[in-house]
């Protein structure tokens, strides 16, 4: 068998090839466990100006989870186009929604809901700014990238933006990914290591409403992807080692306009009742196996109660110190789970935030 960097080679020779006036659409949409992704691409004769001039398209849904095989065909509805940093020149990837067959959404499809309270709410302006945690793997899927096999690295500290060898694995990733993002048009804001060795963190925006969604999942997309290159794997597992470890968060920082302008501290502070009273509402829709996460340690607030505090990374709610001293700014919810579904998190935020 051919090694696999020889693989590699070779088909980045056979993307040298010229396509004519043909472009490839790789169009990608959420499967049925709300946490993986799938896609598959088509050829257009044009080059679409917008998501409407492309075409609604179709798949089996009784291999995703998400249609019996009697009536298998879901729908998937183009909603934003991003640059293909894999194929380049015109082609494209297209971020979907999932449809049934007589146009409603599918059951699996949060973006509608949370389109609908975005548009609602347009006038507050709302911005998010998600940060996303993740930990590499060995391809046999057990071992954290740079840990022993069957072992265990040294405790942590030294790796949480650590420069090294010996502090720090996957770089090479991490900076594909980051120039990939950039290049597709994900707003990647930034990346770093995180505490647990084998542990990084991105984050995307500010983003204005419902494309905080849309970007997330791309960037998600976009990192899957090039793990395929490098033959590694990406967990989005919340407490993907248990013990003495951190887990992994998508902490949503959150600002309305009225938030963001002087006296916007009163503003934030008014929405901490209302932020505790729908506490377990939220954590439902905040992603699967956070109880292994929200346990009060490793920077985390309890699961089972609602706290808030500046500067404190142990709460349910940081208020960050500069916003106490500004007056005004924006919120961190720190309870989102790394696998959480970014549209059912900004839609929960935005709707305790702003509804009656």
């Amino acid at each position: 068998m051919l090694e696999f960097h020889k693989l590699k080679t070779t088909t980045a020779d056979y993307l040298t090839l010229p396509q004519g006036e043909l472009i490839q659409a790789m169009y990608i949409w959420i499967d049925g466990t709300l946490e993986n992704l799938r896609c598959k691409s088509r050829t257009l004769d044009k080059i679409p100006k917008k998501p409407e001039d492309l075409p609604i398209w179709n798949y089996d849904g009784s291999s995703t989870g998400q249609a019996e095989g009697s009536d298998s065909d879901v729908l998937i509805r183009p909603v934003s186009i991003f640059k293909d940093p894999f194929r380049r020149g015109n082609n494209i990837l297209v971020m979907c929604e999932t449809l049934n067959p007589d146009m409603t959404p599918h059951a699996t499809n949060n973006r509608f809901d949370c389109l609908a309270l975005h548009k609602k709410y347009e006038a507050e302006v709302p911005w998010y700014g998600l940060e996303q945690e993740y930990t590499l793997f060995e391809i046999d899927g057990r071992t954290p990238l740079g840990w022993p096999t069957g072992g265990f690295p040294g405790p942590q500290g030294p790796y949480y933006c650590g420069v090294g060898p010996d502090k720090v694995y996957g770089r090479d990733v991490i900076e594909a990914h980051y120039r990939a993002c950039l290049y597709a048009g994900v707003k990647i804001a930034g990346t770093n290591a995180e505490v647990m060795p084998g542990q990084w963190e991105y984050q995307v925006g500010p983003c204005v409403g419902i494309t905080m969604g849309d970007h997330l999942w791309v960037s998600r997309f976009l990192m899957h992807r090039i793990c395929e290159d490098y033959n590694v794997i990406c967990s989005f597992d919340p407490k993907p080692i248990p013990g003495d470890w951190n887990g992994a968060g998508c902490h949503t920082n959150f600002s309305t306009a009225a938030m963001r302008k002087e006296g916007g501290l009163d503003v934030i502070m008014a929405t901490m009742p209302k932020f505790e009273m729908n506490h377990q509402r939220h954590i439902a829709v905040y992603g699967t196996g956070n109880d292994r996460r929200l346990t009060g340690a490793h920077e985390t607030g309890r699961i089972d109660e609602f706290s808030f505090g500046v500067a404190h990374r142990g709460s349910s709610i940081r208020i960050p110190r500069q916003v106490s001293i500004d007056g005004y700014g924006y919120l961190e919810d720190r309870r989102p789970a790394s696998n959480c579904d970014p549209y059912l998190v900004t839609a929960a935020v935005l709707g305790t935030c702003c509804d009656d």
